[in-house]
């Protein structure tokens, strides 16, 4: 029997040049779509509560002023990682400290205490001056909180030998064991200055242990003296004491929001968003925020969304 031709089938050709359109147009589509979508801006940290705090501070502040998304890649590590991986474009912000930037990654020396360039203001232009002459990074506006190291001892200590001050217990360290972070041993305004500066012996080498540990070590009589944090919220909760720098050894340490400049130039609306956090942590909101983590074990996001919305923002 003779096959009548069926007209509905389309010739061969025509079904290539049609699969080959859908697909073109499926292709722009696509193009189209990933290129209205804005890029997901990234916020780093380095890996302690109080930068895991400020990092989450961070991109809340920025999802909440901005329609930007936000990826998070916190637990960098110290601050030579946190530094590079801006460096390197592979995170757009991240949380430092004006002293640590002056001293760890700009490897100058601390200003001379009561000389016109040692105060907070002073360490803060230079240093932002400096990252955006040599690395095209800058600072956004100092979150308000001064985070100066703090050389930690017993509560009980301190009063049994009515010690205050750094020069105070010099006397006494020779029988005492230290624990340091590792940073600490290598920066130049961390372990080297301080003995020297204070003229401070130990029972031996100091150990060198995670951030995280040094005040449960302190506490547990692993060792006996630490360089902490001063808004450490375990400060109050396990009975530590911390010792005046009488002798003003270390710089300021103003926390502020470093930025890859190309970001802001890229996303302005970043600018402002971080411009709404300037001076709204006091020391002893910073030291209540890091025990709400630290002490109370909270979800961080949790602790910094309700920090927000107290501040009106």
């Amino acid at each position: 029997m003779k096959r009548t031709h069926d007209f509905r089938r389309k010739p061969l050709g025509m079904r290539v040049v049609n699969q080959l359109f859908l697909l073109a147009t499926t292709l722009t589509l696509l193009l189209l779509t990933a290129c209205t979508q804005p890029r997901r801006i990234v916020v780093g940290c380095k890996n302690f509560t109080e930068q895991i705090i400020l990092g989450e501070l961070i991109a809340q502040q920025i999802e909440n002023k901005t329609h930007l998304r936000v990826e998070r890649r916190f637990y960098l590590g110290g601050t030579y990682i946190a530094h590079q991986s801006t460096l390197a474009g592979r995170i757009d912000i991240y949380p430092e400290y004006t002293g640590t930037a002056l001293t760890a990654i700009l490897k100058q020396k601390p200003p001379s205490a009561g000389t016109p360039d040692s105060g907070a203001k002073a360490v803060y232009e230079r240093v932002k001056s400096d990252y955006e002459k040599r690395f095209h990074l800058t600072l956004g506006p100092a979150f308000g909180f001064n985070d100066t190291f703090a050389i930690e001892i017993r509560g009980e200590d301190a009063r049994r030998l009515h010690l205050q001050t750094i020069s105070q217990a010099a006397q006494y360290t020779p029988q005492w064991r230290a624990g340091f972070g590792y940073e600490f041993m290598e920066r130049p305004d961390g372990y080297k200055g301080l003995v020297a500066t204070y003229g401070l012996r130990f029972a031996g080498q100091p150990r060198i242990m995670d951030l995280g540990l040094l005040t449960r070590a302190l506490k547990d009589h692993q060792v006996d003296v630490i360089a902490g944090n001063m808004t450490d919220g375990l400060i109050p909760a396990l009975d530590l004491a911390v010792l005046e720098d009488d002798n003003h050894y270390f710089p300021p340490y103003e926390a502020v929001p470093v930025v890859r400049e190309q970001t802001l130039a890229e996303h302005p609306e970043i600018g402002q968003a971080l411009n709404g956090l300037a001076d709204q942590i006091s020391d002893a909101e910073m030291r209540e925020l890091n025990y709400e983590v630290d002490g109370k074990k909270r979800d961080v996001k949790q602790v910094v969304g309700e920090f927000l919305r107290s501040k009106g923002l």
